[in-house]
């Protein structure tokens, strides 16, 4: 009887777990306002990767074309 309790607790605990993951896995770990607010968020987030995508790769051309620079007329 009273192992017959514990493997339905153990049970129960077990799926808790299982939907705590399942939580952690919708919200992407952290990011939960940004996943409440659906798909907004989604592109929102992807707007900006794609603008700093932008900047990284503007500032990369900058520093070639100095390393350019500086070999031709160093």
């Amino acid at each position: 009887m009273q192992t017959e309790r514990e493997r339905e607790r153990e049970r129960e605990r077990e799926r808790e777990r299982e939907r705590e993951r399942e939580r952690e896995r919708e919200r992407g770990r952290g990011r939960g306002r940004e996943r409440e607010r659906g798909r907004e968020g989604w592109r929102e987030r992807e707007r900006h990767i794609h603008r700093d995508d932008k900047r990284n790769r503007i500032k990369a051309l900058m520093v070639l074309n100095n390393c350019v620079y500086l070999l031709l007329f160093y």
